[in-house]
């Protein structure tokens, strides 16, 4: 293979926390975060948390000379947070939501009312096309019990479908943003094996940032420690991924992470630390046709290892889908029960109410206001189980067509792995041939 071609890009990642009237500085922050920007001058920003469409219109109209293309992806009651900015026009977009977010009633955590998505651009560097994605998964509140994991893991299990599917005619892919999965969790194992994209922290050739590339440290003063326990230091939870393509080869030259406090300024940009990632994409022209056939068999030796991986990480990503769904089928279960025992109790005061109509001169046995009390008790507990009734059902709709797909993905796995031959020596095919005529069955083989 020759070089033809190379075009460095610039990219940054950021969870800006940007809740309004609940996360602190918000104004102040984003001024920064503009100003810094704009010195930077970045080929690609993805954002996330920019939940308030005056703060995306403020970062707008202040980079409008350096990043003059831009989109701000809406999903969800408060929007799903995602934005991108670009040096380069942006051609295309497209926005996925995710099937499972979380849970209404779990209002402190507020992920359900935020409709976490993965966002797609189609950009251009030069002649190449650069399918571009910004995601942000649902948040880890305890680390020994995480009730989301069957979430985070379904939502790992449609991002790497998306891309898988979106990025069939892309030159180049990069994806950004704050998965809330540390490296070798499950959902992230599951992203990077299946879709083949590289990480920039591991695969970059020199690295200034905070220690292991944390971008969730405990230095930063909007932190509170007790939350990243057991991880005194802080965690690694947000990420830049990137690959190629078979005419296109995508090295990390440089990342970067920012250290907490800003320079001239208070406080950070944000909770979490941004992340920069100087790509160099090289087009690649055909020379000559490989005809080795000792790295042939390297190569069909390689991919039957990460078949192999593969049908691992999906079939445990498949059992906590079903931990996911018993989980789902006792609550409804029990919005069930409790909706019948609010109804039993609504027949029982209609037939208290009723006994002054059967026994003609008999008083109410309660009270007006009580009686009226707990009709309106009864009606509120109806209500909720029945809409949470309906969101269980939901959710083990949910669960069970990812639990589905992953079952076929097994199947197919382990069918494609099955097609591979046993693996042998590389220089086997330079051996003379020993024992019995070729197509007789040797049973001490």
């Amino acid at each position: 293979m020759a070089n033809s071609d190379s075009v460095n890009v610039r990219v940054l990642s950021l969870n800006c926390w940007g809740i309004r009237y609940v996360s602190k500085h918000t104004l102040q922050r984003y001024a920064m975060i503009g100003d810094m920007l704009c010195k930077e001058e970045h080929d690609v920003v993805l954002l996330q948390e920019v939940w308030s469409e005056k703060d995306y219109l403020s970062l707008k109209k202040k980079l409008a000379c350096s990043h003059p293309h831009s989109h701000h992806f809406k999903s969800g009651v408060i929007g799903s947070g995602l934005a991108i900015f670009s040096k380069h026009r942006i051609h295309e977009t497209f926005l996925y939501r995710y099937s499972l977010n979380g849970y209404p009633y779990m209002a402190q955590h507020g992920d359900w009312f935020g409709g976490k998505a993965v966002g797609m651009a189609v950009l251009k560097f030069g002649s190449l096309t650069a399918n571009v994605y910004v995601t942000h998964l649902h948040a880890e509140y305890c680390r020994d019990k995480d009730s989301y994991l069957p979430h985070r893991v379904v939502q790992a299990w449609e991002l790497q479908q998306f891309v898988r599917h979106t990025s069939v005619g892309a030159d180049v892919v990069i994806l950004g943003g704050d998965l809330n999965m540390h490296p070798q969790d499950l959902g992230n194992r599951l992203l990077m094996s299946y879709t083949g994209l590289r990480d920039s922290y591991l695969e970059s050739a020199k690295f200034d940032g905070c220690e292991n590339g944390m971008t969730l440290i405990a230095d930063n003063p909007f932190i509170d420690k007790k939350e990243l326990a057991p991880f005194e230091k802080g965690i690694r939870i947000d990420y830049i991924l990137f690959k190629g393509s078979s005419k296109t080869d995508v090295y990390c030259d440089f990342m970067s992470t920012t250290k907490g406090a800003v320079h001239d300024h208070p406080f950070p940009y944000s909770d979490h630390e941004a992340l920069t990632s100087v790509l160099r994409l090289e087009t690649q022209t055909p020379t000559e046709t490989e005809c080795d056939g000792q790295r042939a068999s390297k190569e069909q030796d390689s991919a039957a290892g990460k078949v192999a991986e593969l049908v691992d990480i999906v079939t445990e990503a498949r059992t906590e889908v079903k931990v996911g769904l018993h989980c789902a089928e006792r609550m409804r279960y029990t919005a069930s029960r409790t909706g019948v025992m609010g109804l039993a109790l609504l027949f029982l005061e209609l037939a208290i109410a009723a006994v002054p109509w059967l026994a003609l001169g008999a008083e109410q046995p309660f009270p007006r206001t009580s009686f009226y009390l707990l009709a309106a008790l009864c009606f509120a507990i109806l209500i909720t189980t029945a809409l949470l009734y309906v969101f269980y059902t939901m959710e083990l709709k949910s669960l069970q067509g990812a639990e589905d797909q992953m079952r076929l993905a097994v199947g197919s796995l382990q069918e494609k792995l099955r097609g591979f031959p046993l693996a042998q020596p590389h220089n086997a095919h330079l051996r003379p041939p020993v024992g019995p005529e070729p197509g007789v069955f040797n049973p001490e083989e």
